[in-house]
């Protein structure tokens, strides 16, 4: 199969002809019919994830129709549409019998500590736990934007941050992952401030629910706070970096939430001087389990949310390499979406 591959970290990968994979006797060999590129693949290749083995194939964010079948598995087919949640759980321990998936502690992740989706088949491990049978009314395109950054937002805004009617939310960063909990909570009833140096990107937020959109500068701590007359009830870090996480912090009211999403790869300091006095909570969201992929795709089966709308760019398998790349030098907004099985040109 023709897949994505790099030999070093931070050297720009290429398309390669690598054995195709074959499935283990409890999981399937997926045909990837779209597949997400997201920052966390950038910083994967970066080398930020110390369960990367080299040489590696990145991607996990996928959606694709089942081409082989394990042994021991029942209940699916060849030919069936699936989509997948970038965690893939064991099933067994604490967390998974609690339905905690997103927490296992045996997690196998395709494009971190496995091959992944960058490339016209991939494996999925515990077909049991990891496919989720994909409506007709929701397309491979869609099913690869929901795979990590719109169901990992969905259960930020929802389920962690338990985001309600009249709140205010601020977002910042407007990738992927913020535009996303940008559409979901406006979706929601919330009041969204989003914070992104992109005009683009802001003018996205702003189309899919924002209120209003701020350019994040020294100021943006004190504009949130004018705007809610007081502080945001819930902030989210979309991007992963300490001055977003101090200045979303900062921005809280008394009592309020803040939601990191976005990938700390280095040791940061913050003053949290604050965090007591003003009773704070600072939460972790990683993903969503498969089980509760369901509930979300009736929703976009319903067009109750639209993360196909977030889709700005769909390019062929050759030119993921450079855009991966780019997502560390100038990362487009939106999503971009990868056709491993076209040809060399973007679609």
């Amino acid at each position: 199969m023709r897949a994505v591959l790099y030999e070093d970290f931070a050297v720009t990968p290429s398309v390669v002809d690598v054995a195709d994979p074959t499935p283990e006797p409890d999981g399937v060999v997926l045909q990837v019919q779209a597949s997400g590129l997201c920052r966390s693949d950038w910083h994967a290749w970066q080398g930020h994830d110390p369960d990367i083995r080299l040489p590696h194939v990145p991607g996990h964010e996928l959606s694709g129709r089942i081409a082989a079948l394990g042994s021991d598995v029942v209940g699916w087919q060849v030919g069936d549409a699936v989509a997948v949640p970038f965690i893939c759980a064991c099933g067994r321990c604490p967390q998974c019998r609690a339905g905690q998936q997103q927490v296992c502690t045996a997690q196998r992740q395709p494009g971190f500590n496995y091959w992944g989706s960058f490339a016209e088949y991939v494996a999925v491990p515990r077909a049991e736990v990891n496919l989720v049978p994909l409506p007709g009314a929701v397309g491979f395109d869609t099913a690869a934007a929901l795979g990590c950054r719109f169901a990992t937002s969905f259960r930020a805004v929802t389920g962690v941050g338990r985001v309600q009617p009249g709140e205010w939310l601020a977002v910042f960063g407007c990738g992927g992952v913020g535009l996303s909990a940008v559409m979901i909570a406006a979706a929601a009833g919330a009041r969204v401030i989003a914070v992104d140096p992109d005009p683009v990107a802001r003018a996205l937020a702003v189309e899919h629910g924002a209120l209003t959109a701020l350019p994040g500068t020294a100021d943006t701590v004190a504009e949130i706070r004018d705007l809610t007359a007081g502080g945001a009830d819930l902030t989210i870090d979309a991007i992963g970096a300490a001055d977003v996480v101090q200045q979303a912090l900062s921005s809280l009211r008394p009592q309020g939430r803040h939601v990191q999403v976005g990938l700390l790869p280095e040791p940061v300091q913050l003053d949290l001087s604050f965090l007591a006095f003003r009773e704070l909570a600072w939460l972790g969201s990683h993903g969503m389990a498969g089980r509760e992929f369901p509930r979300l795709l009736e929703l976009v089966a319903s067009s109750a949310l639209r993360p196909d709308q977030l889709i700005t760019r769909v390019i062929g398998l050759d030119a993921a390499p450079g855009a991966l790349v780019e997502m560390g030098e100038t990362p487009p907004a939106g999503i971009t979406v990868i056709h491993p099985q076209r040809g060399d040109q973007p679609a």
